[in-house]
């Protein structure tokens, strides 16, 4: 594909095409959680987290019931990473890599809650013993040292009606879109009972 025109490459060229930076902006960067963002991080349900390895850049999702991120202190946070896939992506990174970026959610709410910081990985007993369902505890979790975390605003979540319908669309069922995908001998249908059963029974 040829891209028109040059990449920007400086900062300056980059600069030069946006308006300054508003003055509450800049300054709302908090280096720990006050308690607006406490209350944010209680409050939401999913987040999405970042990561960089030598692979490159990868982004998932995390989500469990409000409050499911504990606050340690003001500083550190805890997520627990529970079943998943086991592809490890993010997990392979942060050993590489500790550096991590988190937005935090809250259905109904267009403002989102940005942290970056450093993240650890630990499988110690009374750390992820803090999450408990059905007997069942994630196998490892995310200890992150906050750096920074600021509130976002709302323009994307507004301009996407992320909390309306409008925007609903149908698509295939998950097991066709990966027999589509991918060459196993499992057919849609096999491959569609399986994830439900995965959804019902294999979340913790």
């Amino acid at each position: 594909m040829t891209i028109p025109g040059f990449p920007i490459a400086s900062l300056e060229d980059l600069r030069q095409l946006y308006p300054p930076v508003l003055e509450r902006a800049r300054l709302k960067t908090q280096i720990r959680l006050d308690k607006h963002c406490r209350a944010f991080i209680e409050k939401s349900p999913f987040l999405t987290l970042s990561t960089q390895g030598p692979e490159g850049a990868d982004v998932t999702p995390r989500g469990d019931a409000p409050g499911f991120v504990h606050i340690l202190d003001d500083s550190t946070i805890a997520i627990p990473d529970w079943r998943g896939n086991n592809r490890l992506d993010s997990l392979t990174n942060v050993l590489s890599n500790p550096h991590v970026g988190l937005l935090f959610f809250i259905p109904g709410i267009i403002e989102t809650l940005r942290v970056n910081g450093d993240a650890i990985i630990t499988a110690a007993p009374e750390v992820v013993h803090r999450w408990s369902v059905n007997n069942s505890h994630p196998a490892t979790a995310l200890i992150v040292t906050i750096h920074e975390a600021f509130l976002h605003c709302g323009k994307a979540l507004i301009r996407s009606r992320l909390w309306h319908d409008d925007y609903k669309a149908p698509m295939p069922l998950y097991g066709q879109m990966l027999k589509d995908q991918i060459d196993v001998p499992d057919t849609a249908a096999e491959m569609q009972a399986s994830i439900e059963d995965a959804y019902k029974n294999k979340l913790y």
